[in-house]
């Protein structure tokens, strides 16, 4: 999941920052030719927000567990302080020779088959046929993870579904109900446009958008509309990909409607300024200031918000909970199933040319216990992939609102994500970008995807 942020989590030893990787001293990285055979190296996503530091103390708590259980053996953590597009290139730079390549790497799902078809992950399969706590991962979270072969060359660490958060203060100046449960688009937009009237200086309704937003963009903002029309022939078929002949598909009425839902929302006026949408730190601003201080009536976003108000954050919002209420995402008409909701989330990896992979996975195994798993899905917001975990009173009571996303599991979708998606969505972007500027009409912001498309995807592509 690119677009999910990380947080803090507390009561776990914090670890010293380190600045970002600059691509040329990548090499001091490398766990492959000359590596030391007791030495792991990690790698994965820092933060960019300074203040949020889940991950990182995760994997220092992580790193001393697997320390003592394993004396003599050493972790060495090479974080990559980035944004999710800066992030992916250095992980790849990274990837390409034994000498840069760490033994264990985090990757986001909706990249990982491209990672797979350019030979950059180890299929991990002989470990998992060996590891128990295989059994217990859920098979659509598997699925995440296994390639076009059959092969599966990830562990997922959690999943994340997606909904609407409305500010109760905001309703409430707006005469607008505190149980608000919209049955359509049109019930969504009707609320927005109310608050628009009625409570001004505040952005009625956020749904991300463009390019500098990138997959925020596509997950949370435009698969959450194209999913959720006919084109999905009542939840049982992707709009985006046909399985059936392999082929992607070229945008069709549904893509057209969920287009014009996003031109909406900018032509009237009920989202944030177009400046302010377009700033690729925009999701920032909205998490850290503008939902706290009650300027913000709708976010259209994930189950992760939480993470970034938790005590010893730095942005704590004891009182989020109260103010903030939830409402699944309803399908366009209110057709059957009646709600929509998209999933994602991340991996450990081990990469191809990895010098000490039996040690990796045996990292894998140490933060995939039942409760190390627990304290990262709490810490981070996350829903859990873990059947047993899932069960657990201490999970679904650990966080208002996960309970609610946990549900929404069940009228969730995937990302088709397969090698062409990453250009897929840049094109979804695009298209996206045309309608909020004004640039391009829908019509023509459609005909511009259709074309990017098949550049996208060496013209594999089928109406329907």
């Amino acid at each position: 999941m690119p677009v999910r942020p990380t947080a803090s989590l507390p009561k776990l030893p914090a670890l010293v920052v380190v600045t970002a990787l600059a691509a040329g001293a990548l090499t001091a990285c490398g766990s492959g030719s000359g590596s030391d055979p007791d030495t792991v190296k990690i790698s994965y996503k820092q933060s960019t927000d300074n203040s949020i530091h889940v991950m990182d103390d995760y994997v220092e708590a992580m790193k001393k567990e697997f320390e003592k259980k394993y004396p003599g053996k050493k972790v060495e953590l090479v974080p990559i302080k980035a944004p999710d597009s800066e992030y992916y290139t250095k992980l790849q730079q990274m990837l390409r020779s034994p000498k840069t390549a760490p033994d264990l790497v985090y990757e986001d799902t909706f990249l990982i088959n491209s990672d797979i078809t350019s030979g950059y992950l180890k299929p991990l399969d002989p470990y998992l046929s060996k590891w128990p706590d295989w059994n217990q991962f859920i098979d659509t979270a598997k699925s995440s993870t296994t390639a076009e072969d059959g092969k599966t060359y990830g562990v997922p660490d959690g999943t994340d579904t997606r909904g609407l958060w409305f500010d109760k203060r905001v309703f409430k100046k707006a005469g607008l109900p505190m149980n608000w449960q919209p049955k359509n688009w049109d019930e969504v937009l009707d609320a927005a446009r109310t608050i628009k009237k009625k409570v001004p200086g505040v952005v009625p309704l956020n749904v991300y958008t463009g390019k500098p937003a990138g997959e925020r963009a596509t997950m949370q903002g435009f698969e959450m509309l194209l999913y959720g029309t006919n084109d999905t022939k009542g939840g049982t078929t992707d709009p985006l990909y046909d399985k059936a002949s392999k082929k992607w598909i070229a945008g069709g009425q549904g893509f057209k409607d969920a287009l014009s839902f996003v031109e909406t929302v900018y032509k009237d006026k009920l989202g944030p300024e177009v400046s302010d949408a377009l700033d690729p730190n925009y999701a920032v601003s909205v998490n850290s200031s503008l939902l706290p201080q009650g300027k913000v009536g709708i976010n259209l976003d994930g189950s992760w918000l939480p993470q970034a108000w938790l005590k010893g954050s730095g942005r704590e919002w004891a009182d989020w909970s109260k103010q903030l209420g939830l409402a699944y995402m309803p399908t366009q008409h209110g057709q059957a199933p009646g709600k929509v909701s998209m999933s994602g989330g991340w991996a450990w990896s081990i990469p191809s040319k990895a010098g000490n992979p039996d040690l990796a996975f045996d990292f894998i195994k140490t933060m995939q216990t039942e409760a190390n798993a627990k304290k990262w899905y709490i810490a981070n917001s996350g829903i859990s992939v873990r059947k047993d975990v899932a069960e657990d009173p201490t999970y679904t009571s650990a966080q208002p609102g996960i309970k609610f996303f946990t549900d929404l599991v069940a009228s969730t979708h995937y990302r088709p994500a397969y090698p062409a998606y990453p250009k897929v969505s840049v094109a979804i972007q695009e298209a996206m970008e045309g309608v909020t500027t004004g640039d391009a009409s829908v019509d023509k912001a459609a005909s511009g995807y259709d074309d990017a498309l098949k550049d996208a995807t060496d013209n594999q592509v089928v109406r329907k």
